[in-house]
């Protein structure tokens, strides 16, 4: 992945610090429609997946593994009048405090010893009406995280740090 030129303002401002995050809840989709399996661990796949979970894909696709901020599950609880939206009901995999999501598309980072690189957002889909109750679609728009693929794959477990991986490392 080519580094982001950072000859200009906008530059420097994509390429600047960030504080590392925290790795929180792990979540795994066996089946479309089944009830996703809460995860103190899990197994990351280079190239494929989360070991287990229903998008471990074959063709190096860019939706391997979903991810979410426990910030934007309070932004949908609070948009929804709701005190707090559990994780499994968005169907990501991972949940990660403290960094803003939309900062790592784009780019590589390390949850744990993990190599990912984001690689889109991930939008809500119409079963979020269903999850979430009148509104959850909109509620999530804009707050539903992002896509990543496994560069290296590896363990992690809850309580891992997730960091950037800067352009010179």
């Amino acid at each position: 992945m080519a580094a982001l030129p950072t000859d200009s303002l906008i530059g420097r401002l994509l390429a600047g610090p960030m504080r590392p995050g925290r790795l929180e809840w792990i979540g795994l989709r066996p089946a479309r429609r089944a009830a996703v399996e809460i995860r103190n661990s899990a197994t990351l796949i280079a190239a494929h997946g989360i070991e287990g979970d229903r998008y471990n894909t074959e063709r190096n696709r860019p939706r391997q593994v979903t991810l979410v901020a426990a910030e934007d599950l309070a932004a949908v609880a609070a948009f929804l009048g709701a005190r707090e939206v559990a994780p499994e009901l968005l169907r990501r995999n991972l949940v990660i405090r403290g960094i803003n999501l939309l900062a790592l598309k784009g780019r590589r980072f390390r949850v744990g010893a993990t190599l990912l690189e984001g690689s889109g957002e991930c939008a809500p889909c119409s079963l979020m009406e269903e999850a979430l109750g009148p509104g959850g679609y909109n509620a999530l728009r804009g707050h539903g995280g992002i896509t990543v693929r496994v560069i290296e794959g590896g363990d992690i477990a809850v309580g891992d740090t997730v960091a950037r991986v800067d352009a010179a490392t």
